[in-house]
């Protein structure tokens, strides 16, 4: 028999990659996942050397990525000095970089497979202890895709959860990447299943059947009846349509879709990207254009009732010496009925290409540029921050792709009621804002607390602590939510320990693996 049983594996691992990627939002067919996966372990099991098993993982990601990533395309339909046909060729380059990392898990389970399972050169059949190895290994990959080179961790494989939600919510226990553990080890004991060797898919099995029916009784509380209202802005405006010229046409839909001032307080939410004119106070003259801060203050003050407090994406400025524009920021400020600024939070986790130029002494000799119009790279924030609002508590912001980020998004010395994550999805195409609002509803699940996205073009949402997606408008909808604010839950397990969870996890299924290794013999 053959090494791998195909003749052309690279082809059907690639292929395999791909349709474990339609398990993700927006077709979220789940099980797809789990066969993507199940079958890339069986392949690299047979595989003959080191480097045929990485060659499989990488190739399984290759297709994977490029599948998941294809969103990616549509953010060079924007900038008009690089040409959007680039955009498909960004798409696969990206995918052969994400790739490294099931490669690196395909490798580490090959080389512990081969030392520790087979005997005189025989290869064994695929095991419990091949299964734990796989599911360490790919905690490990996946976060390090999260922190190298300042991290991309979009869609980990846990997400494919959410539409069994039960499941999902494991990881307010363990967190997301050691839920991916999980998921993988769920996949590759389909392996000895195929053999008639029940014990470990049958317990992985009966975990997963808890967990999701678990769900019926795992409900976060309702709002109170007292509790502030929430009033959520999705404008459809979409990324074509916000130049400086645009300006008035935006905050008229802005204020069209604010609702009116009522009995009760609200706390507005515009988004990211569509508010040009500059609030703060202290800039050279020439910049305003003949509006001052205050006026532009006011005007959005008029949408606000007396205990009204609006919050909306902004970009302040900063200046050199000689009162040159040095620098900026994505920020979001909070603004009361009088006109006031009474917070302002400093987006932290820059997206590369889209808010600065990695090594611009090389790139832009090149012709390069940031994928999202502006010459200015952004200056980053100190990390995640609380807000406390008038009226409204404590409340916490992530930017946009700040809420994919695993455990990096609650000021840990000020835990917040809840969490805006105002974004800018129009240039996600069709595919990345369903993905990103379903990463939004894991942070939810992990911290236990509100999640509130408000985007030019959609998906905006309110999503409660457990995760469950209490109100939404639709992709390239205007409209509004306004609804009460929820409750956060009880600090979550993962909310106190964080990525160590993952560790834990990790190291739980090595020590599996070596018991059972050891007992075999």
């Amino acid at each position: 028999m053959p090494a791998v049983p195909f003749r052309r594996p690279a082809l059907f691992v690639t292929f395999l990659g791909a349709i474990a990627a339609c398990g993700f939002a927006p077709l979220q067919l789940w099980p797809l996942t789990l066969a993507g996966l199940a079958g890339l372990a069986a392949l690299v099991h047979r595989a003959p050397t080191l480097r045929t098993a990485a060659w499989l993982g990488w190739c399984w990601g290759v297709g994977h990525f490029t599948v998941n990533n294809n969103w990616f395309q549509h953010a060079f339909d924007f900038q008009d000095k690089m040409p959007p046909v680039l955009g498909y060729f960004a798409a696969v380059g990206l995918a052969l970089y994400l790739a490294v990392f099931p490669m690196l898990a395909a490798a580490i389970g090959w080389r512990v497979d081969r030392r520790g399972g087979r005997r005189g050169g025989r290869r064994g059949r695929p095991d419990a202890a091949y299964a734990l190895v796989w599911a360490a290994a790919w905690i490990g990959s996946e976060y390090l895709r999260s922190v190298l080179f300042t991290g991309y961790a979009w869609d980990p494989v846990a997400v494919i959860w959410l539409p069994v939600i039960g499941v999902a919510r494991l990881s307010a226990w363990i967190g997301t990447y050691a839920l991916s553990g999980v998921t993988v080890l769920a996949a590759v004991s389909l392996l000895p299943l195929a053999q008639r060797r029940w014990r470990l898919p049958a317990a992985i099995a009966a975990l997963l059947v808890v967990a999701a029916v678990s769900a019926l009784w795992t409900h976060a509380p309702a709002a109170a009846p007292d509790a502030p209202l929430l009033r959520v802005v999705q404008p459809d405006i979409g990324q074509d349509a916000r130049g400086q010229d645009d300006q008035e046409t935006m905050l008229a839909a802005l204020r069209r879709w604010s609702g009116r001032p009522g009995p009760r307080p609200r706390l507005v939410l515009w988004p990211e990207g569509v508010m040009r004119d500059y609030l703060e106070s202290g800039y050279p003259r020439w910049i305003y254009d003949g509006q001052s801060p205050l006026f532009n203050r006011w005007r959005l003050a008029q949408t606000l009732g007396p205990r009204d407090v609006l919050m909306t994406g902004h970009t302040p400025l900063r200046f050199d010496a000689a009162g040159d524009v040095a620098g900026a920021s994505n920020a979001v400020v909070a603004l009361d009925a009088k006109a006031r600024i009474v917070g302002r939070y400093d987006k932290a986790h820059l997206v590369p290409y889209g808010e600065y130029l990695p090594m611009p002494w090389l790139l832009r000799p090149l012709g390069l540029a940031r994928l999202v119009p502006g010459d200015i790279d952004f200056d980053d924030g100190p990390g995640p921050r609380t807000l406390t609002i008038p009226g409204f508590g404590a409340i916490g912001v992530q930017i946009c792709y700040e809420i994919i980020f695993s455990g990096q998004v609650v000021d840990e010395a000020h835990r917040p009621a809840m969490i805006f994550n105002p974004s800018t999805d129009a240039w996600f195409g069709r595919w990345g804002p369903p993905q990103h609002l379903a990463q939004a509803r894991m942070r939810a699940i992990e911290e236990g607390l509100p999640v509130v996205r408000s985007t030019p073009t959609g998906i905006s949402a309110v999503i409660a602590a457990d995760g469950t997606l209490l109100a939404s408008v639709p992709h390239e909808t205007a409209g509004a939510i306004e609804m009460p604010l929820p409750p956060p839950l009880p600090p979550t397990p993962f909310s106190r320990v964080g990525n160590w969870a993952a560790l834990a996890v990790a190291l739980g299924f090595v020590a599996a693996a070596i018991a059972i290794r050891r007992a075999a013999r």
